[in-house]
């Protein structure tokens, strides 16, 4: 019975603490546009036309 306890009351304050941790990130916006003296890290190329087995090795190299 003491484990049976122990077990629900860790199950319990597991799945509370799940909860609390998405409520505070659920208005978390990733993607807003950054303030103050932010910098683009990655400038995308344009114009450039690559052939498929270059954007393969890319993606291989870089996982994009």
């Amino acid at each position: 019975m003491k484990v049976f306890l122990l077990f629900t009351g860790c199950t319990l304050l597991f799945y509370f603490g799940i909860l609390w941790v998405n409520q505070e990130y659920q208005n978390y916006h990733r993607y807003d546009v950054p303030q103050g003296k932010a910098v683009k890290v990655v400038q995308m190329e344009s114009g450039i036309q690559h052939t498929f087995l270059e954007r393969l090795n890319l993606f291989y190299q870089t996982g994009e």
